[in-house]
């Protein structure tokens, strides 16, 4: 392993910062719960002293977020969750800021584990995780430390599987809070956020029309949700293929074909992975494939689709169209298209999640270091859901920011909801 003990940050270019700069304060105005969490972070110092290293995707949202724990007190290094999804202009940014930042965009296999590492050398007591390579590398290979550690985050549903597999093998050596898994999280960042981003992708990649396309889903958990009934939205005839009996029906019952990925591979137009597993789309599936299929993936690894398979196939037979969008040529006649490298699409060929999404999202994340700094020492190693105080905490500002009011119990109402005397 590289010695990355002596450095302070590995960016593209620092002279990007200006336009980083302009882009996460426009992020900002869209992110109103988490400037009221900042300014209560700024009186009130709830992290102070706190190292976090924040593995996440450099974008406008999760800078703001770094900017945020840096309120609160904490020292906040930030380094990437993905190779493809890092903005340069932003890393710069926060460079410019003096926030330590190891993230490149289109950094290879080598180099995106060297950053984890460097981050890791900064010896963080808390760990906010995007698909849990952090704390899988502290596990695996940095165990000297995990000493001091309090605990970590977790922002994704892989990340959150991961995690909840080692709980399970009784390896966590802390515990960790799946903020995939609150409800401010998931029911507005997987279904509305990936399901906007996810077509925002594709559509900044290939500028094709989406209306009268047939777009198959794989996976309708809450992300292939939000995919579904943006696709449906823009026209297009959407398929969906699910493993979960439960989910399948309920994609049926929401108005969608449900069928395996055997056949709808032979009538897609569109392929969209939001499964979190592997070889979702596989030799098989490409055989066959329509000429001109195209292939894209929302989870957060790139083993949704078997590009080993792919590459093997098409062997020389394959050629850059445009930026983030490959051909490869896997028999005399068929070609079948490959976004963003099989990487989160979202991200690799666009800016990800809208900043209002993350807004609940990243106001998660700052809530949930703050409550392990205050209670961590009482919780045991295994993987929590967010508090409900927390959730309703982030509901409620939001629809403050958003002038919505709603009802509150009365009273009466609140104890017939406790009581077990009343009845018909």
């Amino acid at each position: 392993m590289a010695d990355t003990t002596q450095m302070k940050y590995d960016i593209y270019d620092r002279g990007l910062a200006d336009d980083g700069h302009r882009k996460i304060a426009w992020a900002a105005r869209e992110m109103p719960v988490l400037a009221l969490i900042r300014e209560r972070f700024e009186r009130e110092k709830p992290l102070a002293g706190v190292r976090i290293v924040a593995c996440v995707h450099v974008t406008t949202e999760s800078a703001n977020l770094a900017l945020t724990l840096r309120a609160g007190g904490a020292e906040a290094v930030v380094c990437a969750s993905n190779p493809l999804s890092t903005q340069n202009d932003v890393a710069a940014a926060l460079v410019d800021d003096g926030i330590p930042v190891f993230a490149i965009k289109g950094e290879d296999a080598e180099t995106y584990y060297r950053h984890v590492n460097a981050a890791i050398d900064h010896h963080p007591h808390i760990v906010i995780d995007d698909g849990a390579d952090v704390v899988s590398t502290l596990h695996r290979s940095r165990r000297e430390m995990l000493e001091g550690m309090i605990g970590a985050t977790e922002e994704t549903t892989t990340g959150v599987v991961r995690m909840r597999a080692m709980e399970s093998d009784g390896v966590l050596e802390f515990p960790v809070i799946a903020v995939n898994d609150a409800d401010t999280k998931h029911f507005f960042d997987n279904r509305y956020g990936t399901g906007q981003s996810t077509l925002d992708g594709i559509l900044r990649a290939t500028n094709i029309l989406l209306a009268g396309k047939v777009i198959v889903v794989a996976g309708y958990g809450w992300c292939g949700k939000g995919i579904a009934m943006r696709a449906k939205g823009m026209g297009a005839r959407v398929i969906v293929t699910e493993i979960n009996p439960t989910r399948a029906l309920e994609a049926a019952m929401d108005g969608f074909a449900v069928t395996t990925m055997e056949r709808a591979a032979t009538i897609g137009d569109i392929f969209i992975t939001a499964t979190g597993n592997i070889n979702v789309i596989d030799r098989d599936d490409f055989e066959n494939m329509r000429d001109g299929a195209i292939i894209s993936n929302a989870g957060h690894f790139n083993s949704e689709i078997n590009m080993a398979a792919l590459e093997e196939m098409a062997g020389e037979g394959r050629r850059m169209l445009r930026p983030f969008v490959e051909e490869f040529q896997v028999s005399g006649d068929k070609r079948v298209i490959v976004l963003g490298e099989g990487r989160l699409i979202n991200l690799a060929a666009a800016e990800g999640h809208p900043a209002s999404v993350m807004d609940m999202s990243f106001a998660n994340q700052a809530l949930a270091c703050s409550y392990l700094v205050s209670h961590g020492h009482e919780l045991e190693k295994r993987v929590y859901v967010v508090p409900q105080e927390i959730d309703q905490q982030i509901a409620r500002l939001k629809l403050g920011a958003m002038s919505i009011e709603i009802d509150e119990l009365t009273d009466e109402q609140a104890a017939y909801l406790t009581s077990w005397e009343h009845g018909t």
